[in-house]
């Protein structure tokens, strides 16, 4: 049978905002044999894991692993701490925060919608002002998106809670650190959050297909309560199975073969020192960005995100023709626009298992690309992000 794919020389630029690059350890280590996850050694293996994800999600509360994606996360935590009919407090931030208050509508909640420009994160002020109004203590959830991958603009969790504790209001804190896990700080207990949402496929460096709950003792204690009809994805079955090294049901082993060492990777270059390159790297991008003369879609520098930077393309140009010459002429995967900013913008990945040298790839290949698309930008933001490198 005859093959008439093209071969592309080289290795593909993956700088989609996630799935993430997956370090070739991690690669290995998913193409172990299947062992019996009933067996006397999986119990290691589960316990390993899950004191390694706690030190990433930095709790000393429960974290359960769901095989899924980051929207089975958000269901999971939805249905396992509220019920039809709860009042939720939800916030638009970008594409993904309007897609967590679609799957909560979706579940029979009350959801009290404040929309937002798509450019600037969470107003703790806002948080402060609706939860105040709520006299009769309705509102039972707070929903607020650390990082929105679609914008590039990271909101203030600290900030938020602190709005919540200085009302008095017991409504849960439900955050989604999907794409900012082990890319930008995050303190699950320190922060007081009570739900953190995560997945694999992004700051984890693993294919998709795992998500993450780190849950408050507090968001355990109103789990018991909930009036919602679900099976697959309960807390309490989880909890006690993995009390002994196990799961409830068949687990994705490979895929936990694979957290297993990129657990290890991430503890051995340092969680800190793994946020600080993230940083470190987003600030060189933002430097080209900037000096091509392309605007970032977050306005705001506080809220400036680590792992991704979002771009919008310049005059009006057709952002989507970009991305398609950048992957046609140098084999690289640019993200796209999603809802309201399709076609408007590009989003550059740089999170995961990257560095300075994939980096400068990178942005070599968008200014070639806006050269190529005959776009009007400025030269020079390779050469600007370098010596920001090399100081």
């Amino acid at each position: 049978m005859s093959d008439n794919r093209k071969h592309v020389a080289g290795r593909h630029f993956l700088q989609i905002p996630g799935p993430s690059n997956v370090p070739d350890s991690v690669l290995r280590a998913m193409a172990q044999p299947v062992i019996d996850h009933r067996g006397p050694d999986f119990p290691e293996l589960t316990r390993r894991i899950l004191a390694n994800l706690k030190a990433v999600f930095r709790t000393d509360s429960h974290v359960f692993i769901y095989p899924a994606s980051g929207t089975g996360g958000w269901e999971c935590a939805l249905l396992n701490a509220l019920s039809p009919g709860d009042k939720v407090l939800a916030f638009e931030t970008g594409h993904f925060s309007t897609l967590w208050k679609d799957v909560a509508e979706k579940l029979g909640l009350h959801i009290i919608w404040m929309p937002g420009d798509w450019r600037h994160g969470i107003k703790a002020s806002l948080v402060e002002q609706k939860l105040s109004e709520d006299y009769d203590r309705e509102i039972k959830a707070v929903l607020a998106v650390h990082t929105e991958t679609s914008t590039g603009v990271t909101s203030c969790i600290p900030e938020i809670r602190a709005a919540m504790d200085k009302v008095k209001h017991p409504a849960l804190l439900m955050v989604d650190a999907v794409s900012s896990l082990a890319c930008s700080d995050f303190r699950h207990d320190e922060w007081g959050v009570d739900i953190t949402v995560s997945a694999s496929q992004k700051g984890l460096m693993l294919p998709p297909g795992l998500s993450f709950n780190a849950v408050s003792e507090e968001a355990m204690s109103r789990s018991k309560q909930s009036q919602s009809l679900h099976s697959y994805w309960r807390w309490d079955a989880m909890a006690e199975n993995n009390a002994r090294g196990y799961f409830p049901y068949t687990p994705g082993t490979n895929l936990l073969y694979g957290l297993d060492e990129a657990l290890r990777l991430i503890h051995l270059e340092g969680l800190d020192n793994v946020i600080a390159r993230h940083a470190r790297l987003a600030e060189a991008t933002r430097i080209a960005v900037s000096a091509w003369g392309l605007f970032n879609v977050c306005m705001n520098e506080k809220e400036f995100c680590n792992s991704t930077t979002a771009v919008f393309a310049p005059d009006h140009n057709d952002a989507d023709e970009l991305r398609r010459i950048v992957l046609e002429r140098f084999n690289m995967s640019l993200g796209t626009g999603l809802g309201l900013l399709k076609g408007q913008i590009f989003r550059i990945g740089h999170l995961g298992d990257f560095n300075e040298l994939m980096l400068m790839g990178t942005l070599s290949g968008v200014e070639m690309g806006l050269k190529l698309a005959n776009m009007p930008y400025k030269p020079g933001g390779v050469q600007a992000a370098m010596e920001f490198l090399t100081r």
